[in-house]
Parts: C-alpha cells; structure tokens; sequence
C-alpha cells in the first residue's frame, strides 16, 4: 500500500503553551479528507496522548503522520529519558507526573493504555538515556 498523505510535526518538551496543536493539526487534517468521524476520534485520541506524553517527559520529538487508503500511521520519536519498565508504564493508573504536571490536570496514567486501546497497531521501544520510539496504526474499517 503506497502512501497517499505524509506530514512531520515538530514537538517541543515543556512547551505547555503549545502542546496538542499536532494532534489538533491532524484531526482537522483527517477531517478535511472526508474521513468518518468515529474513526478521526481514534487517531485523535492516540496522538494527543502521545503529544503529551513529549511534551510531559521528553526534550524534543518529531511525530510522521501517514495516510493510505487503508490505515493512519503515527511515528513518534523522541530525544528523552526514555522509559525504564515499559510494562509497567502501560499499567492504568501508573503515572511518574510532577506535582506541577498533575496541578495542569495530567499524570492520570492513562495515556500508553488510551493510545493501545484507539489503535490496531502498537509498538513502544525506549532506551534509557535516549529516548523512546512509539508507532501507532489505526486502521480503515
């Protein structure tokens, strides 16, 4: 399957002014495609979480969008601490958030299980020190 639509978002840790513009950039994007909505909600969902998720933790990471006829990939890399037990980060509830992140409502520990259960594909590397790559598919049904 031949890509039909690619586009690369700069993300930037700690910028909390900014941050869900990407995945807000690629729900209307998604949108203006004439894509059903309930399917937009999932890729919505799984790229604000992982946008937070850099924006929380990391210092910098680019995010590819791609869209083919028969499935939305996201490609996440990060330049970051990366993830020391990644089986217990995708527990819910498991959260290493700052006390100032929880004041600006995040840190709930849902964000690697709400990214797993809005998509058919799923794949989280990390490397302590370096950073972590995830790779989410939602596909055309």
């Amino acid at each position: 399957m031949t890509a039909t639509f690619s586009r690369v978002f700069e993300i930037h840790g700690r910028d909390f002014a900014n941050a869900g513009r990407a995945s807000t950039e690629i729900k209307d994007l998604l949108k203006g495609m004439g894509i059903n909505s309930s399917f937009v909600r999932r890729v919505a969902i799984a790229s604000y979480e992982a946008e937070m998720n850099v924006v929380m933790y990391a210092r910098h990471a680019m995010a590819v969008l791609t869209v083919t006829p028969g499935a939305v990939t996201l490609e996440f890399a990060d330049e970051g601490p990366g993830i020391p037990d990644i089986d217990e980060a995708m527990q819910e509830g498991f959260s290493t958030a700052t006390p100032e992140m929880r004041e600006m409502g995040f840190g709930a520990g849902m964000g690697l299980p709400n990214i797993r259960r809005n998509s058919d594909g799923f794949r989280l590397d990390s490397m302590v020190g370096h950073g972590t790559r995830l790779s989410i598919r939602v596909d055309v049904r």
